[in-house]
């Protein structure tokens, strides 16, 4: 099967189209200029939610409460002035507050090992990733879809009575949206239920396939028009140009972290994180690649995922989970040589790490120490190629290179203790 590329929508994005099928949304205004909220049409209190691709948008100060204008015009223009890992939002979502007694996640994706849809679903849905994780469950489509997957779901979740028909509605109308736009991924998270049973989704996340925009063309209009993320179609050719991709940062609400997971696919990044988390391990965080990406791409998202990364002080390990190519697994194991060799002169290639720049300079471009000058110590799970020769090719350097994912999460929770 060959590499493909996909395209995250901003949340505002996927909740039209959310709208589009019917699964319920909250009254909602994109904001892209402060004076916009001078003419609100949505009844104060409302929540004004920075529209970028990271997660962690309220941990980082990009979801604010606000009660009135005034306090609206301070609160957006501090979130516009706010990076999340690196990126300023071009627009915030203004929306109306919504009462919660509880959250699920609800998630479809397209399994890329399985080449089958797998519906994935936590009665415990929000930002506190461990206990979402402990309450996930999963339901493989082995077969057509039908609504008896979506209530299977619903009840290995734990619902009862009538929730069990309004999750089971939910997902349908997510699958139906994925089917009609050849997505590869659907999330809600959190899907609110009210005190009265009704349910909302407050968030949501969609991943588009670049080989099928050229057969929605509504899809296109959701791409920024700056000049480095434009698109275009020609009308004689099925080309499309999309953004580059860039690592989707999945963070913990517990504290006292240390490890930091790198892996391609969310699937396979929320199987590490439980791995660990079933070894007493303590992520601090992920980054996800993009599952289907080419091996410059894959290697692109890489690098932007260790910089970003050793950034963050608390880290002291990192587990790189790579599923991929033998021909992809030898570039990332170079890949990781050359930037653990900041001295070592190579080739400019688009199929190398990146190495640090600008303010990462000062700390020598060394990938050896952290922020807090700590030793940073490395994990490398490669589940294909010959890892006896990598890890020859490694010996030298701080990294420990595993084929088996269990060995590399033992390894990488003894390495905390």
């Amino acid at each position: 099967m060959g590499q493909t590329k996909t395209m995250d929508l901003l949340e505002y994005q996927a909740k039209e189209l959310f709208h589009q099928v019917g699964i319920p949304v909250l009254p909602s205004q994109p904001i892209a200029q402060l004076s916009e909220l001078k003419h609100l049409h949505i009844r104060y209190p409302v929540v004004l939610k920075s529209q970028v691709h990271s997660g962690g948008r309220g941990r980082a100060g990009g979801i604010r409460f606000v009660q009135n204008t005034i306090d609206a015009v301070a609160a957006a223009q501090a979130i516009f002035s706010l990076p999340i890992l690196g990126e300023y939002p071009e627009v915030i979502l203004a929306e109306a507050r919504y009462d919660t007694q509880d959250e699920f996640f609800l998630s479809i994706l397209l399994d890329y090992q399985l080449q089958r849809p797998v519906l994935m679903g936590s009665a415990k849905g929000g930002i506190d990733v461990e206990t979402l994780l402990k309450h996930m469950h999963k339901v493989i489509l082995d077969q057509g879809f039908s609504p008896f997957y979506a209530r299977r779901l619903a009840t290995k979740m734990g619902l009862r009575g009538p929730l069990i028909h309004g999750v089971s509605t939910i997902l349908e109308k997510m699958y139906q949206l994925f089917i009609e736009k050849d997505l590869d991924l659907i999330e809600i998270n959190p899907l609110a239920v009210s005190a009265s049973g009704e349910v909302m989704a407050l968030d949501g996340k969609i991943t588009v396939n670049d080989m099928a925009l050229s057969r929605h063309l509504d899809l296109l209009s959701f791409l920024s028009p700056k000049a480095d993320q434009t698109s275009s179609v020609s009308p004689n050719q099925n080309i499309v140009t999309t953004p580059p991709q860039k690592p989707r940062w999945l963070g913990s609400k517990e504290k006292g972290g240390n490890v930091g997971i790198i892996a391609n696919g969310l699937g396979l990044t929320l199987s590490t994180w439980d791995l660990m988390v079933n070894q007493k391990g303590q992520p601090l965080g992920a980054f996800i690649i993009e599952e289907k990406s080419s091996s410059k791409s894959l290697i692109k998202q890489l690098g932007i995922a260790v910089e970003k990364m050793l950034t963050l002080p608390e880290i002291q390990i990192i587990l790189i989970n790579i599923v991929s190519s033998e021909p992809t697994s030898a570039l990332v194991a170079q890949g990781m040589l050359d930037y653990c060799q900041p001295t070592m002169v190579t080739p400019d290639s688009e199929e190398r790490l990146s190495r640090p720049t600008g303010a990462n300079s000062t700390r020598q471009r060394q990938i050896n120490s952290s922020p807090n000058s700590n030793p940073i110590q490395w994990v490398l799970r490669l589940a294909t190629g010959d890892i006896k020769s990598i890890e020859t090719s490694l010996s030298d350097l701080p990294i420990y290179c595993f084929e088996d994912l269990s060995e590399a999460v033992k390894k990488t929770v003894a390495l905390t203790q």
